[in-house]
């Protein structure tokens, strides 16, 4: 952290060491975030709670997701991005630790909010200074293997921390998050060099400008509304396996693991497609993941072909997500750290609205595939609100005396 703003640009081999030190926060926040789930009926068994009590803990969890990013990115406006970065990962190790010592379900409570607080602001910070150390035409592919973390967590971390706190108990699964936090303090604080036109310029002002700003909102509702298609039916997975697929219930792991690779994949994918085009690749996403929703809910009686659409759903997702974090910083270039912080309060919106529309049809009686066509639903919301705002791009570009051209190819030039 001891680089200056004016220092030369990175080589390739360090920019690689500065991502994965970022990654390891970003896996540890996807771990902390998904794991909770398969340990619900041990934490309720042990604390003396319902297990629909113990599902309050994943909504505190969005909940600090929600509140923080605002609020984290706001106050912190002035600090450097770098030592903001270490805060961060220091914060979701404080909060994983009070959760993995709380002797009351109460303070428990407050350990898994807290350990969302940091998680939106971290990734929108780690966006911004990937995509600032970064040459030009790699910005979003930096992005996405700092995401990476993320996902990968979903095949390796959630499997991993489950399976310790079934057999250890599921304080070991969130004193795992922890060790995994510090490694990330520690690599970011020896490894992450402070970005050009990072913090100390800015004010409160500027950033909370960044909602002055149309298509910060577009951007906001791509990720709240099209996004929340995928969680429909993976909030599900649990049910449709064995209730659709007619799989044994040991077959949900394989299943939760295809979704894993899948979102891996995309991820990887959708760096390389929206360094060439940010539209392009958010309306192929939505457009991918709304046709394979709505054939999964056709063909995923047969066990295969479900598992293959539930791969083919996960890759689709995932291609949004770097496409919707370079977008955001584009759309609100001086405020760029609020606008990135808000696409992970977005997709947290996202997965609830997503779980709460799939559980408002299963409980109509509708099926267990009716969540799919939910997705399918939200898919095609946010296509609309992606057409929408490239309307509006090429509206405010043609008023523009800049003379550029929009096309679907190419970087968003500054949107506004």
């Amino acid at each position: 952290m001891t680089a200056s703003p004016d220092a030369a640009p990175l080589s390739p081999a360090r920019l690689r060491l500065v991502i994965l030190a970022m990654s390891l926060g970003a896996f540890a926040i996807g771990t902390t975030e998904f794991a909770s789930m398969g340990l619900l009926p041990q934490i309720a068994g042990s604390l003396g709670a319902s297990v629909p009590r113990a599902g309050m803990l994943i909504s505190l969890y969005a909940l600090g997701v929600v509140v923080g990013a605002p609020v984290m990115t706001v106050v912190s406006v002035r600090m450097p991005r770098s030592r903001l970065l270490v805060l961060l990962a220091g914060m979701l190790a404080l909060g994983n630790l009070i959760s993995a010592i709380a002797p009351t379900f109460a303070v428990l409570a407050v350990g898994r909010f807290a350990a969302g607080f940091p998680h939106g602001a971290y990734f929108g910070v780690a966006a911004l200074v990937a995509a600032r150390l970064s040459p030009p035409g790699r910005r979003a592919r930096s992005v996405s293997l700092v995401m990476l973390g993320l996902t990968v967590a979903t095949m390796v971390g959630v499997p991993a921390s489950t399976a310790l706190g079934q057999l250890v108990g599921w304080r070991s699964a969130y004193v795992l998050v922890v060790l995994v936090a510090l490694a990330g303090t520690l690599a970011i604080w020896r490894l992450v060099p402070e970005p050009p036109g990072g913090g100390g310029q800015a004010s409160m002002l500027t950033e909370l400008g960044a909602l002055r700003r149309g298509q910060v909102w577009f951007g906001l509702g791509i990720g709240a509304i099209g996004f929340g298609g995928m969680f429909a039916v993976y909030s599900y997975i649990g049910e449709i396996v064995p209730g659709v697929m007619g799989l044994p219930i040991r077959a949900v792991p394989i299943a939760l693991l295809i979704f894993g690779i899948g979102m891996t994949l995309g991820t990887l994918l959708a760096g390389r497609l929206a360094d060439r085009s940010i539209y392009a690749t958010l309306f192929l996403g939505l457009a991918g993941m709304a046709v394979a929703l709505a054939v999964f809910a056709v063909v995923a009686q047969w066990a295969a072909d479900g598992m293959l659409l539930l791969f083919i759903i996960a890759v689709t997702s995932q291609l949004m997500g770097p496409a919707l974090q370079i977008f955001l910083m584009d759309a609100s270039p001086d405020a760029p750290s609020l606008a990135a912080a808000l696409q992970h309060a977005a997709l947290n919106i996202g997965n609830a609205l997503g779980a709460a529309l799939g559980a408002a049809v299963l409980a109509a009686g509708w099926g267990l595939l009716a969540p799919s066509w939910v997705g399918v639903g939200l898919a095609l919301a946010g296509m609309v609100i992606t057409g929408a705002s490239f309307a509006v791009h090429r509206r405010d570009a043609r008023r523009s005396s800049m003379h550029v051209r929009p096309t679907l190819t190419g970087e968003i030039p500054a949107l506004s």
